[in-house]
């Protein structure tokens, strides 16, 4: 079954709303330049409303941040997957996935057959394909699935996470054209930036239920 990640979740409600809809992760992002951003002090709180409303998994978004302070806010908010959305390097993934313990997932942003040619050089849990975007993702933009189609046959033992312009009414569509492993979603259930509207969030719960991939 295709997994769920919300992303870009801002307040406690919303994520107790998100965990009981169904998601398996719920993305915290870290970057101070989105629209989406959740100050680490925050953090705490939106997580342990989380974690009262079921068994999701915390995915932390980063971009470009110092080792340092990205190990701290990992272990801070005790998360469950580093999600790096910046101009990491492999060598970066690695080291962070031993001095956390979690697991880390790379952001590649697919505007072309070109940009899947590094994949086999990251050893991370997982990549998640996402549109370009001056905003590192979020943007509602979609890019063309045939090229994580290629990706997900060429590397059918890894695992993808399908994202860009993702919402209720395409993401059964990107599941049968692709067959990720997880699709992310942040845009695409908001009321407004950081704000999720619940009846869309439960719209593409149940569209990713009843999706089948080809």
């Amino acid at each position: 079954m295709t997994k769920i990640k919300i992303c870009g979740v801002t307040q406690p409600d919303d994520a107790a709303r998100v965990v009981a809809a169904g998601a398996d992760f719920l993305g915290l992002n870290f970057w101070p330049r989105s629209k989406r951003y959740l100050p680490a002090a925050d953090a705490p709180a939106v997580a342990a409303a989380a974690r009262a409303a079921g068994p999701a998994l915390l995915v932390g978004v980063f971009v470009n941040a110092t080792h340092a302070a990205l190990i701290a806010i990992a272990r801070e908010v005790a998360l469950d997957v580093i999600q790096l959305h910046g101009d990491e390097t492999p060598d970066d993934a690695v080291a962070l996935a031993e001095a956390t313990g979690v697991p880390v997932w790379k952001a590649v942003a697919v505007g072309g057959a070109d940009d899947l040619t590094a994949l086999p050089t990251w050893s991370v849990d997982a990549i998640l394909l996402d549109a370009p975007a001056v905003g590192r993702g979020g943007s509602g933009a979609v890019f063309d699935w045939t090229h994580a189609r290629t990706a997900r046959d060429r590397h059918p033992d890894r695992r993808l996470v399908l994202a860009g312009g993702l919402g209720p009414h395409n993401v059964a569509a990107a599941i049968a054209a692709v067959a990720p492993w997880a699709v992310d979603v942040a845009s695409g259930v908001e009321a407004a930036p950081g704000r999720k509207d619940a009846d869309k969030v439960a719209a593409f719960v149940a569209a990713v239920r009843g999706a089948a991939p080809r």
